[in-house]
């Protein structure tokens, strides 16, 4: 009977063995099958960017590469024009654009449905200057959001963390999807800066990129390589940066290689600045530099992501060169968007110009499509949501809870 009972038991144990093992197989191929399931939604959008690329027409290619302005809260002619002809491949808003967050996210749907409706019916990136402080757009019916001085001086990195995500969630409720924020520039009175400290900038800048990709908002690391040093405006005029690669790398440049070195380089772009850097390059500012944009911030600093330039209606730049010709110079030195805010005639120019650049082989076909397969890149791995409901825009931007919290933080004292 003993013998029995111990055959009976040393039986159980053995099936209750095979159990564990059977269910640690099953589970193995199922993490195998779903694993495979991702590979090959990878391989498949890869396939497909391919193949996109391989269809689409220079001016689909170029109109890709260039995000622009527009008068006006409603879809303009222009505009309209931009998308369906040229195939612009983003816009950006400015206060001239955004009256109500209903208004706004139905301007966003407006657009989208006829990026929607052209031949390549790809998402257009919307974009904004949301930073906060005195970089506010539709002051009055957003958020009190506080300058990134203020945050720097006065704020944990975790309330960085959270003032970003608030941010990020009002812009997504109106259809923006990229923000061009965090500043690292190094400053102790620029309250655009978040301060002096590169270790700082680094740390608060990196949760400011993570509060806006959990909400699903791209964020922009800007102005490289660093333009705190300038006392010149460059909207209005050029400048230089006296000091030495070391000295840069030590410091202006260190928060933007930490981030790129820690972060996912596609949940960021990078904008350059048009100052120039004679340690660098002696001729040409930085947006128009392969030396800073294709040696530096690729090469040495390893970035994978967009590369986007500042405004090229800015007087650092339109002073001393054709809108014809900055958007060509701009691609040969590894620049994949080119921001241009303003006017019509002027983003005209630029496309024009770079079309025929293209055409002649002034700018080589691999040097377009390279840039273009990172767009195509972008918008197929992270522009999930493209569609918004005005009515929870209304509702979710300066919200009682938003604005309350802002208020807890106590930074205007």
């Amino acid at each position: 009977m003993k013998k029995r009972k111990i055959y009976m038991g040393l039986l159980f144990i053995a099936m209750l063995a095979f159990s564990v093992v059977f269910i640690q197989l099953n589970m193995d191929a199922n993490s195998k099958v779903e694993k495979g399931k991702d590979v090959d939604a990878i391989t498949d959008s890869h396939e497909k960017i391919e193949k996109m690329l391989g269809e689409m027409t220079l001016e689909e290619k170029v109109g890709q590469l260039m995000m622009v302005g527009f008068r006006g809260t409603e879809k303009s002619s222009e505009i309209t024009e931009l998308i369906e002809q040229k195939h612009i491949g983003g816009v950006i808003y400015f206060d001239r654009n955004m009256k109500s967050p209903e208004q706004v996210a139905k301007l966003s749907n407006s657009l989208q449905q006829t990026a929607d409706q052209s031949t390549l019916s790809l998402p257009l990136m919307v974009a904004v200057d949301q930073e906060g402080g005195n970089i506010i757009r539709m002051r009055e019916r957003v958020s009190p959001l506080p300058s990134q001085q203020d945050l720097g001086k006065n704020a944990s990195v975790e309330d960085m963390y959270k003032v970003a995500k608030l941010n990020g969630a009002e812009l997504g409720s109106m259809g923006i999807n990229i923000n061009f924020a965090p500043v690292l520039d190094l400053s102790k009175t620029d309250e655009r800066s978040l301060g002096k400290d590169p270790e700082k900038v680094y740390q608060y800048g990196k949760k400011a990129i993570q509060g806006l990709n959990d909400v699903s908002i791209t964020g922009a690391l800007k102005h490289f390589p660093g333009n705190g040093r300038s006392e010149i405006d460059p909207h209005v005029e050029t400048s230089s940066v006296e000091a030495n690669q070391l000295d840069l790398e030590n410091s202006d440049i260190y928060p933007f290689k930490q981030i790129i070195s820690e972060m996912d380089n596609q949940k960021f772009f990078v904008m350059v600045t048009h100052i120039k850097y004679p340690a660098y390059d002696k001729e040409k500012p930085a947006s128009l530099s392969k030396v800073i944009i294709e040696d530096l911030l690729r090469g040495k600093l390893k970035y994978e992501g967009l590369v986007v330039t500042d405004d090229l209606e800015m007087g650092a730049v339109n002073k001393y060169f054709s809108y014809e010709d900055m958007g060509k110079q701009a691609i040969l030195a590894g620049a994949d968007l080119l921001l241009v805010c303003h006017e019509y005639s002027h983003e005209l120019e630029v496309y024009n110009g770079l079309l025929k650049a293209a055409k002649t082989g002034e700018v080589p076909m691999e040097k377009i499509n390279e840039s273009v397969k990172r767009v195509l890149t972008y918008k197929l791995f992270n522009m999930k949501q493209t569609k918004a409901d005005p009515d929870q825009a209304e509702k979710v931007v300066k919200s009682p809870e938003s604005m309350n919290y802002i208020e807890s933080l106590n930074l205007d004292k």
